[in-house]
């Protein structure tokens, strides 16, 4: 998982990823609270390259009209 970090520039506060600005918003609170909301839905993502099975595809039919 990226560090995450706020840093206030003038009135705003900029939510930073690793050393990328991401985000300005004029609440340090809210900024606090879209980190948070990030890290959990980053936490609940599958690893990329992980075990995670694709759902199998039926084939279709074949109708051979003697039914």
């Amino acid at each position: 998982m990226k560090s995450y970090s706020i840093v206030r520039i003038g009135d705003d506060y900029v939510v930073q990823a690793e050393e990328k600005s991401v985000l300005k918003v004029a609440s340090r609170r809210r900024a606090a609270q879209l980190v948070s909301d990030a890290a959990e839905l980053l936490n609940a993502q599958p690893e990329p390259g992980g075990d995670v099975e694709s759902p199998a595809i039926a084939p279709d039919e074949v109708l051979d009209g003697s039914a």
